[in-house]
């Protein structure tokens, strides 16, 4: 029997006379968590956030698998953040809602039964992303982030759960745009005997090994001109900074944007040589990420070795931008 969608889900509230402009509302259901980005069209043509979000949901636990299927516990945590979401939404009325999903859903067997199971209880149907769809819209959403205006060629990095992300842009256009399944989740469960422990060399070695193995079939052509400008996107660097700016009594606003391979090293040495509980409590380290962090920091620390890269520009705009700014 089909459920009856929420009708929360599809509420709608009195329009504020300063809504001007229209809103449209972007839930990015990715591998390690689930994002929304509501954003708005200002009078000089940008976009503009009016609410940002995240829910850790991890619903591509076995995503390492040689045939991946999302688990029960997975789905039925991703179906009650992305319900939670739209309900937070509707509240700024947008134009449109798009539910997108990438690697987890993309690679899992059974990612059809769980598109299935949102349109069911939410009304709502899924995109799912191709890899290279993906990486596009990834590098849409950077040319939305003010502070990268002034950059015409750069290279852009976007670790998630289950896949990494890599385009290079000549004069703001891509030239570039690949994903590999390198994901901090994937990578976890293929290096990682137990998470829950310390990390062994040899874990990370083998980290090292399968971001080089990647990198190297993918044919990825890294440009040493412009690796001072390489820009990196998703939770890595991003906790990475709150981590840096809870150490230093700042924000995460307050921060450098620019986080140094030196920086990426010294966060391994610090999260990696404690095991998970004590991870947890290292003020910055969100719960749901902190089991996954250390392959995060060695894939970045892997493919900076490999590119020649000393430094990351952390941008916060990224895939639910470039959805956002291709839908309005």
């Amino acid at each position: 029997m089909q459920a009856t969608p929420d009708p929360r889900l599809r509420q709608t509230p009195t329009i504020s006379p300063v809504n001007v402009f229209p809103s449209v509302a972007v839930i990015d259901i990715g591998s390690n968590s689930i994002k929304i980005l509501v954003a708005q069209r200002t009078s000089e043509g940008t976009l503009t956030a009016r609410l940002t979000k995240t829910l850790d949901a991890r619903i591509s636990a076995g995503i390492s698998q040689s045939q991946p299927r999302l688990t029960e516990e997975g789905m039925a945590r991703g179906l009650v953040a992305v319900k939670e979401l739209l309900v937070d939404a509707a509240a700024f009325v947008p134009v449109k809602t798009i539910l997108v999903a990438t690697s987890a859903v993309r690679d899992a067997a059974n990612g059809a039964e769980f598109r299935q199971r949102i349109f069911d209880t939410t009304g709502y149907g899924v995109r799912t992303l191709g890899g290279e769809e993906e990486a596009n819209l990834i590098g849409r959403g950077l040319t939305c982030d003010p502070a990268l205006t002034e950059l015409r060629d750069f290279d852009v990095f976007d670790l998630g759960g289950g896949s990494l992300e890599c385009l290079t842009f000549r004069e703001r256009t891509i030239k570039q745009a690949l994903s590999l399944q390198l994901g901090c989740v994937r990578l976890t469960e293929r290096c990682m005997a137990d998470p829950k422990q310390a990390c062994t060399d040899e874990a990370l070695i083998r980290v090292r090994e399968l971001v080089r193995e990647h990198l190297t079939k993918s044919g990825f052509a890294f440009d040493p001109a412009a690796h001072f400008i390489s820009v990196g996107t998703g939770g890595t660097l991003t906790t990475a900074r709150a981590i840096l700016a809870a150490r230093d009594g700042k924000q995460l606003e307050e921060t450098s944007t620019v986080i140094t391979v030196a920086q990426l090293r010294e966060l391994l040495d610090l999260l990696g040589s404690v095991d998970l509980e004590t991870r947890r409590r290292i003020p910055g380290v969100p719960a749901g990420r902190a089991d996954v962090m250390p392959t995060a920091l060695a894939t970045f620390i892997a493919l900076a070795e490999f590119g020649g890269i000393s430094a990351f520009t952390n941008s916060l705009y990224n895939l639910r931008w470039g959805v956002a700014d291709e839908a309005i």
